[in-house]
Protein backbone atom coordinates (compact mmCIF):
# COMPACT_ATOMS: atom_id res chain seq x y z
CA UNK A 1 0.00 0.00 0.00
CA UNK A 2 1.31 3.45 -0.95
CA UNK A 3 0.28 6.33 1.32
CA UNK A 4 0.57 9.88 0.00
CA UNK A 5 -0.45 13.19 1.56
CA UNK A 6 -2.30 15.47 -0.87
CA UNK A 7 -3.02 18.95 0.49
CA UNK A 8 -2.81 17.55 4.03
CA UNK A 9 -5.26 14.71 3.28
CA UNK A 10 -3.96 11.15 3.38
CA UNK A 11 -4.71 8.97 0.36
CA UNK A 12 -3.83 5.32 -0.10
CA UNK A 13 -3.17 3.53 -3.37
CA UNK A 14 -2.76 -0.23 -3.87
CA UNK A 15 0.42 0.33 -5.91
CA UNK A 16 2.79 3.16 -6.87
CA UNK A 17 1.17 5.86 -9.01
CA UNK A 18 2.66 8.43 -11.36
CA UNK A 19 1.98 12.11 -10.93
CA UNK A 20 0.38 12.12 -14.39
CA UNK A 21 -2.15 9.48 -13.28
CA UNK A 22 -3.00 11.47 -10.19
CA UNK A 23 -3.44 14.66 -12.25
CA UNK A 24 -5.86 12.86 -14.61
CA UNK A 25 -7.98 11.89 -11.62
CA UNK A 26 -7.79 15.42 -10.18
CA UNK A 27 -8.84 16.90 -13.55
CA UNK A 28 -11.98 14.74 -13.59
CA UNK A 29 -13.23 16.65 -10.55
CA UNK A 30 -11.69 20.05 -11.42
CA UNK A 31 -11.65 20.33 -15.24
CA UNK A 32 -11.33 24.12 -15.47
CA UNK A 33 -8.99 24.74 -12.55
CA UNK A 34 -5.45 25.96 -13.17
CA UNK A 35 -2.95 24.60 -10.67
CA UNK A 36 0.67 23.84 -9.93
CA UNK A 37 2.02 20.85 -8.01
CA UNK A 38 4.87 20.52 -5.55
CA UNK A 39 6.13 17.08 -4.55
CA UNK A 40 7.96 17.09 -1.22
CA UNK A 41 8.27 20.88 -1.44
CA UNK A 42 9.69 21.00 -4.99
CA UNK A 43 7.50 22.32 -7.81
CA UNK A 44 7.29 19.92 -10.75
CA UNK A 45 7.04 21.24 -14.33
CA UNK A 46 3.99 19.88 -16.20
CA UNK A 47 6.26 18.34 -18.82
CA UNK A 48 7.72 16.10 -16.09
CA UNK A 49 4.48 14.75 -14.59
CA UNK A 50 4.69 11.42 -16.45
CA UNK A 51 8.25 10.80 -15.22
CA UNK A 52 7.48 11.43 -11.54
CA UNK A 53 6.66 8.17 -9.75
CA UNK A 54 5.10 8.88 -6.36
CA UNK A 55 6.45 6.91 -3.43
CA UNK A 56 5.08 5.93 -0.04
CA UNK A 57 5.27 8.94 2.27
CA UNK A 58 5.42 11.60 -0.46
CA UNK A 59 3.69 14.92 0.19
CA UNK A 60 1.89 16.75 -2.62
CA UNK A 61 0.72 20.33 -2.55
CA UNK A 62 -1.71 21.24 -5.30
CA UNK A 63 -2.01 25.01 -5.41
CA UNK A 64 -3.98 27.48 -7.51
CA UNK A 65 -1.97 30.34 -8.98
CA UNK A 66 -2.98 33.74 -7.64
CA UNK A 67 -2.38 36.88 -9.63
CA UNK A 68 -1.66 40.11 -7.90
CA UNK A 69 -0.54 43.54 -8.59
Amino acid sequence: MVTISINNETRQFPEPVSLAELVREYREHNPELAFAIAVNGEFVPRASYAQVQLQHGDTLDIVNPVGGG
